[in-house]
């Protein structure tokens, strides 16, 4: 991933990165790795992930 600095913008520049990491995701399986999971928990997530995409899938 890349974001190119215009004009000395750094601030503006590092709000883009941020957005595109949180777009892809990376920031929320960041979080998640930082924390232990228990099996039971992860598996209650990952069902309500599957049920999130499913609706989403059916909506359209």
């Amino acid at each position: 991933m890349e974001v190119k600095v215009f004009n000395n913008q750094v601030e503006k520049a590092l709000k883009s990165l941020k957005r595109k990491l949180s777009q892809d995701g990376i920031m929320r399986e960041l979080k998640n790795r930082m924390t232990y999971e228990k099996p039971s928990e992860k598996k209650k997530r990952k069902q309500k992930e599957a049920k999130k995409r499913k609706y989403k899938v059916q909506r359209w």
